[in-house]
């Protein structure tokens, strides 16, 4: 029984899935398993799940669910989808999953996974790394995974931020429980998404983090760790370049790919680089203003005034001298997004990150369409509250008199 509560435990430890996930999980574990009972050759089963695997957390979901089918064609699958170059972590999930289907009735082959090389000790790199999407305000959460004896722990938590350098730095000892309660402390701040980048890139994000500002709260820690991480996870140098790492864009493409970056404003994950109220104050009053203008304006005249305003605001809220900031935030998302298997919109972010490199296009030519917005939808988000509230209060219009509740917060 404890054997099986510490199986159990484990398993239910690995790194949470999005809402589209584990729809998509759902999905395809229906299809193999519907598949198997109607007893589908393997070439058949392995085409259902092509292009549906590759990220790390979605293929230890799925080694799950399959392990939990008692069905006979089960092994042979997880051994073809996951066997060959399996890692460390795929690896142990398929011994698990091959161990519960042992104890259910269903024949499992010694030799289904190839001999596992023993790998000399202190080799760089075992270590696992998760990185969190970037935050308005920059911050981002970095976390290394490994063995106690590397740290003192077996996790590393650390909060970054691209203008005021390593913000937070805890070594943390978990254990399988606590691993779920850890990954649920983050939902809870609406950070449900994370990426499992190569470890020398999530290194090399602490190594830039930490020359922005040595004298940063978390700084000194990291540094006393140093030696030990760069043993474990490898050097910040090993690391490609960003920009080696994102296909290049010809220029027809990158027109066409930053006219469609408007629709990341509506993704959750840029929920966060939306201005705050008290930022949006001036442009909401400027509207109100064209609104109430004693004028005889045509709708398309008022359209247009409204336009100009939301440019203006564009131009004030992301200025020119911070764009490469927001640029290599860009970026970085647009990394994120390709290893999270959301090559779509990483070609979006990485178009609209592209455009912010070029100078300021001018009123003709208009504002970076993401941007544009992105501001555009905060805005009209605020716009909807402050209504709402005018007409629930008995005071002074609260365009005047912005309200100190936080509706939009750009973290």
């Amino acid at each position: 029984m404890a054997r099986q509560k510490k199986t159990s435990a484990a398993a239910s430890s690995l790194p949470p899935l999005t809402t589209d996930q584990a729809a998509a999980l759902q999905d395809l574990a229906g299809q193999l398993a519907a598949a198997l009972e109607a007893d589908r050759d393997l070439e058949t089963l392995k085409e259902l799940s092509t292009g549906r695997t590759g990220d790390q957390t979605f293929d230890l979901h799925l080694i799950k669910a399959l392990g939990s089918l008692a069905h006979p064609g089960v092994p042979g699958l997880l051994a073809a989808l996951f066997g060959a170059g399996a890692d460390k972590s795929r690896r142990k999930a398929l011994k698990r999953a091959f161990h519960l289907l042992k104890t259910r009735g269903v024949p499992v082959p010694d030799d289904l996974l190839p001999r596992e090389e023993a790998a000399p000790l202190k080799t760089p790199g075992r270590g696992l790394a998760y990185v969190s999407q970037v935050l308005g305000n920059g911050e981002r959460y970095v976390v290394l995974e490994g063995p106690k004896e590397a740290l003192g722990g077996n996790f590393l938590v650390v909060r970054v931020s691209d203008q005021e350098g390593i913000q937070e730095c805890h070594v943390l000892s978990l254990k399988s429980r606590q691993r779920q309660e850890f990954w649920g402390h983050f939902r809870e701040q609406g950070l449900t998404e994370w990426a499992t980048p190569p470890a020398a890139y999530a290194v090399s994000l602490l190594a830039e983090a930490d020359g922005l500002n040595p004298t940063a709260a978390g700084g000194s820690r990291y540094r006393s760790l140093k030696p030990r991480i760069w043993q474990e996870w490898g050097r910040p140098e090993e690391a490609p370049d960003l920009a080696a790492l994102l296909p290049h864009l010809e220029p027809p493409e990158q027109s066409r790919l930053l006219d469609q970056s408007k629709n990341l404003a509506g993704n959750p994950l840029f929920h966060s680089w939306m201005p705050g109220l008290d930022e949006l104050t001036p442009w909401l009053n400027k509207i109100r203003e064209i609104q109430e203008s004693p004028l005889v304006l045509s709708d398309q005249q008022r359209q247009s005034r409204v336009d100009d305003v939301v440019q203006e605001a564009v131009g004030a809220l992301y200025a020119p001298e911070n764009r490469g900031l927001w640029r290599s935030r860009l970026l970085a998302m647009a990394y994120f997004l390709e290893l999270r298997g959301q090559s779509a919109e990483a070609r979006l972010a990485q178009a609209a990150a592209q455009d912010l490199a070029a100078p300021p296009r001018g009123p003709v030519a208009g504002e970076n369409p993401f941007l544009q917005e992105l501001v555009w939808q905060s805005l009209r988000l605020a716009w909807e509250f402050l209504e709402k509230t005018q007409k629930e209060a008995t005071t002074s219009s609260p365009l005047l008199a912005p309200s100190t509740e936080n509706l939009l917060i750009r973290r």
